[in-house]
């Protein structure tokens, strides 16, 4: 009883999770420091057990990787690109785990994506991962690459597909922990305007609707305006200053999810009004304003940590490909405040206000190897372990 008390949101989310039908044979496999994070969550994203507990690959490494990807149009894809690119495949190639990786643009079009993703299996990858795609445009696919042997893994962002794994922050936590920090920063009063990612796809829309739902517990807070960034700084600017110079209310602060901060930042600086809280995820150019600005706001959060997303994922890949056997259909993170403190560690007081890249966890601060071993069946050191 008390757990339903807790809050409409935290009961609604909660039993959507609980009805996954395999959600005792997957999330509740893992110990209860890793439960905490499901506790709540979209109520659509797969929770059950893995359908690669028990798979083999067609063959042992190296393994020919595809990356499809839906855009390429921000810095937050250039950055999760270049960790692929610069650095896990370079390491997997001396490590004789990956032989190269095949790299796809879709321009947010779900039917090329499809396509692309077919071919590569044709092709012959032994697996392929995709980002922040629309939640079940590419079931049908992932199920055509499942019957062939291919695992598709899914990063910062989820498909609602049995077939796929899924890999990211827990989006609707993060909402809901942003918009309670604006509320709370703006004194609990006052008009805020949200800055939306790509609408449709996954973690912009897990986001959206926790965070709606977290500024709802504030009566004397309304939300003035919605505006799309599309994850892409430039859209961002010149969606806010649209909003800024067609709207004469008064806005006392913004909830923007990652990747567009800057945007929305350079927006709120040549509008000519007074500077207001503005929700940070990472971005090191509005870090770097924040980090000249110390009164500005007191925290942000890593939500959308590019290159840690992708490391994540390429190890759980690596791990499934090994036959460590993975437990769950979904590996989430929790969002993880960071302070200016850390910001001064990671950027220098002559930071670049135009900088494209972004404040991130320590290496092994998003995903551990030892929290990652509790998510599998045989675990290994994916970058020593042999195929099973």
């Amino acid at each position: 009883m008390k757990n339903i008390l807790k809050g409409t949101l935290t009961a609604l989310i909660s039993i959507g999770a609980l009805a996954n039908a395999a959600y005792a044979d997957g999330v509740d496999q893992l110990p209860a420091s890793e439960k905490k994070i499901y506790e709540v969550v979209d109520p659509q994203i797969p929770l059950g057990a893995s359908a690669y507990k028990n798979f083999k690959p067609k063959k042992g490494p190296p393994w020919k990787i595809g990356y499809a990807s839906s855009y390429a149009g921000n810095t937050w894809r250039a950055a999760a690109l270049d960790a692929v690119m610069n650095d896990l495949l370079p390491r997997s190639k001396v490590a004789g785990l990956v032989s190269e990786v095949v790299v796809t643009q879709s321009d947010l079009k779900d039917a090329v994506q499809i396509q692309q993703m077919r071919q590569m299996v044709d092709d012959g990858v032994d697996a392929i991962i995709i980002c922040c795609s629309n939640v079940t445009a590419l079931n049908q696919t992932i199920e055509y690459a499942y019957k062939a042997g291919v695992p598709v893994f899914s990063f910062s962002g989820y498909v609602t597909s049995p077939y796929a794994i899924n890999g990211a922050a827990n989006h609707a936590q993060g909402g809901g922990e942003m918009a309670t920090w604006l509320a709370e920063k703006i004194g609990k009063k006052g008009n805020v305007l949200l800055v939306s990612g790509i609408p449709g796809f996954a973690s912009s829309d897990s986001f959206d609707k926790a965070a709606k739902e977290a500024l709802a517990k504030y009566p004397d807070i309304k939300i003035v305006g919605e505006v799309a960034g599309k994850w892409t700084d430039q859209v961002a600017q010149v969606e806010v200053q649209k909003f800024l110079a067609t709207n004469p209310t008064p806005v006392d602060g913004i909830l923007t999810q990652g990747a567009q901060e800057n945007g929305v930042l350079n927006a709120m600086l040549q509008s000519g009004r007074d500077m207001i809280p503005i929700t940070l995820g990472g971005e090191a150019s509005a870090a770097c304003y924040w980090r000249n600005n110390p009164d500005w706001v007191d925290a942000s959060f890593h939500i959308w940590p590019p290159r840690r997303e992708m490391q994540q994922m390429w190890e759980i890949m690596l791990r499934t490909l090994q036959g460590q056997g993975p437990k769950v259909q979904s590996f989430l993170r929790p969002v993880l405040p960071y302070t200016i403190d850390d910001v001064r560690a990671a950027i220098p007081e002559n930071c670049d206000l135009n900088s494209t890249d972004f404040v991130e966890p320590t290496a092994d601060g998003w995903f551990p190897a030892a929290v990652a071993d509790q998510y599998f069946e045989h675990p290994a050191d994916p970058w020593k372990a042999a195929t099973k």
